[in-house]
């Protein structure tokens, strides 16, 4: 039988309140109120923290406080990753982020879901799907990334964009729900 963490990660639904899930969550808390409480200066203690928070990630990181996740362990970063101010991202599932991507202040990116059915949704259980985030992206300020979205390589996503599908590669798009505006000349 799958523990509610299998469930969680596999995409199923799953009861967050489970003992494990709630106890890795006040973990988590605990760190990233550290982190943003940390003061500019103190660079070793934030990497110290960002080692034990994060999942995987590559040199270069920055993450301007505050900043929000739900676990940390899910969340998978390339080299020269950068996150602006008050960047939430709730990694029930796996969010993967490719090298030299860029995040403006208020981005945030949901793995976490609800069923539509209200029965289910009273028994409190919940779902989660991976975002993927290529490399060389960049996310204009508040613009929010919703389960389940890719986004390819190379592409730039408006501010305020609410990204509810996926968007490929070399693409300027915007808007809410967030479309191709036009290609991006590379050349």
């Amino acid at each position: 039988m799958k523990t509610e963490k299998e469930k969680m990660l596999a995409g199923a639904l799953y009861n967050g309140n489970d003992s494990e899930l709630t106890e890795e969550r006040s973990r988590t808390r605990k760190l990233v109120k550290k982190y943003n409480d940390s003061d500019p200066d103190e660079t070793l203690l934030r990497k110290e923290i960002l080692h034990e928070l994060i999942g995987g990630y590559g040199k270069g990181l920055v993450i301007e406080p505050p900043f929000h996740c739900d676990y940390g362990s899910n969340i998978y970063l390339g080299e020269n990753v950068y996150f602006n101010f008050n960047c939430i991202v709730l990694d029930v599932n796996t969010v993967t982020i490719g090298s030299n991507s860029l995040f403006a202040p208020n981005v945030q990116i949901y793995t976490a879901t609800h069923p539509m059915d209200y029965k289910i949704r009273a028994e409190m259980l919940e779902s989660g799907i991976a975002v993927s985030i290529g490399e060389n992206v960049w996310v204009g300020g508040g613009a929010i990334i919703c389960p389940g979205v890719t986004i390819g390589d190379r592409s730039v996503i408006g501010a305020g964009s609410v990204v509810t599908r996926d968007i490929p590669a070399d693409v300027f798009a915007a808007g809410n729900p967030c479309r191709v505006i036009r290609p991006i000349n590379q050349d």
